[in-house]
């Protein structure tokens, strides 16, 4: 029976992986009360899981990595091991939630067992209680990851509870000499095989050829991070432990910048990350006469008429990157988002996304063992270039409900790697954009210092705005 590959992309995100760069992202959402049983959590996840059978499956590498990673059932599966119960010490407010969040992303999932967590968190203050949901990037990019959030949670406080699932039977998965002997055919039929790759791939290649001015003007412009950004604290070697904070704005608060200054929304949003950095920066005593480069991850998912991402029935990661460069020297918040607005306006006519895209499909071409090594040299090339990682996701804009309680906020987790000590990402949810910000423990104590700068970057530029 066959088994789903993974993906040059997917598999990437395990390749990439080592003991102190753990590659999983994460959800922070708080409820209102009062907690539910704990075992009513168990049940209403559980009803969910033959919507993504992902879920219940494990990854499986090929011997001698002859060939990319597969996923197969896990015939050892069981939902208690994967839904975990804990308690915040009192008095139970969002320093302690946070603190617990840095704990819990610190810890690498078990490459045994099916990679995600949701542990369900009692204790918060007002009665309230929290679901951190922990996935591997492996298992799911951060588009797809907000269509898992709405399929595990229901949209109504009072939604049908789901029959009593199927009893589940894990299908047989191949063994290691099985998955290396047809590593081996395939070898010996490369030939053959390279050219129906080739053929598969000429949709792509078509499609690459029609715009080749775009993709090389966006390779020339993707050359620019082949520059080293000035020496800061920002980089620099990394150890396996995460603080985070966060730091929250509103939509309609976005939209009156928009109105009163430009921009796009996510111009505003990089424009308040600017000023936190800014003030990270000079409150280290730093020099601020430079730009703070992040690398911008972009879905390249199919879109509507709207600009809506578009789901094609997978969960796989389809993703490619911008690099913008954030003008921290710019001290007047307005001239700070005019910068940014005319810059990502260039980003966006050099085509830097469509470059990525383009070679993201190509490395399906690569062989398994090459691929594993590029990615790791080519990640660590990237990150010395860049000093942070800055992704924004759009989330539902309505309420979500578990176990019959109301989402309240949610905040999501971006993992570190390389030589990056920080990374920031957005969701939107329910007319409230929040900042997750993942920090190295060891170097970044300070981490509340850009937080409070991303919220007060905000209320400058609104303050124009009157």
């Amino acid at each position: 029976m066959s088994h789903d590959r993974l993906s040059p992309l997917d598999a990437s995100f395990l390749h990439i992986e080592d003991d102190v760069s753990h590659m999983h992202i994460a959800s922070v959402a708080i409820f209102e009360g009062p907690q539910p049983p704990f075992q009513e959590v168990v049940s209403m996840v559980g009803a969910k899981l033959g919507l993504v059978p992902r879920y219940r499956q494990i990854v499986k590498f090929v011997p001698l990595q002859l060939g990319r990673p597969l996923w197969v059932d896990d015939p050892h599966f069981n939902i208690e091991y994967h839904l975990r119960h804990t308690a915040l010490p009192t008095p139970g407010g969002e320093s302690e939630l946070r603190k617990l969040v840095g704990r819990v992303m610190s810890q690498q999932l078990d490459r045994t067992k099916s990679l995600w967590e949701i542990w369900v968190v009692e204790g918060l203050e007002d009665g309230r209680w929290a679901m951190l949901s922990k996935t591997h990037h492996a298992m799911v990019d951060g588009v797809a990851g907000t269509d898992l959030l709405a399929v595990i949670m229901d949209l109504s406080p009072d939604a049908e509870r789901p029959a009593e699932p199927a009893v589940w039977q894990a299908r047989s998965s191949p063994s290691g000499a099985q998955l290396a002997s047809d590593a081996l055919v395939n070898m010996v039929t490369s030939p053959y095989e390279q050219l129906r790759a080739a053929w598969a791939q000429t949709r792509v290649i078509r499609r690459a050829m029609s715009y080749t001015r775009e993709v090389g003007a966006g390779l020339v412009a993707m050359g620019g991070i082949v520059r080293r950004p000035p020496v800061s604290s920002l980089n620099g070697p990394i150890g396996p432990h995460r603080r985070y904070a966060w730091a929250s704005t509103s939509v309609d608060d976005i939209k009156k910048v928009r109105k009163g200054l430009g921009g796009t929304f996510n111009d505003v949003v990089l424009a308040s990350i600017t000023n936190g950095f800014r003030e990270l920066l000079l409150s280290r005593g730093e020099d601020i006469e430079r730009v703070v480069r992040t690398l911008v991850p972009v879905s390249v998912r199919p879109r509507d008429s709207s600009g809506k991402a578009v789901g094609d029935g997978t969960f796989e990661n389809k993703v490619s990157a911008m690099f913008a460069e954030l003008p921290i020297s710019i001290e007047d918040p307005a001239d700070r988002l005019r910068a940014i607005t005319e810059q990502m306006d260039g980003l966006k006519d050099s085509k830097q996304a469509v470059a990525g895209e383009a070679l993201t499909s190509m490395s399906g071409f690569a062989p398994p063992m090459l691929l594993a090594m590029g990615m790791r040299l080519a990640t660590r090339a990237a990150q010395r270039n860049v000093n942070t990682v800055t992704t924004n996701v759009p989330g539902p804009q309505f309420p979500l409900y578990a176990a019959g309680r109301r989402m309240i906020r949610a905040f999501p987790y971006v993992p570190l790697g390389g030589q990056i000590r920080i990374g920031i990402a957005i969701f939107s949810y329910d007319g409230e954009v929040n900042f997750g910000i993942t920090g190295d423990y060891d170097t970044t104590a300070d981490l509340d210092v850009l937080s409070g700068g991303i919220e007060d970057g905000m209320a400058q530029m609104l303050k124009m705005c009157r």
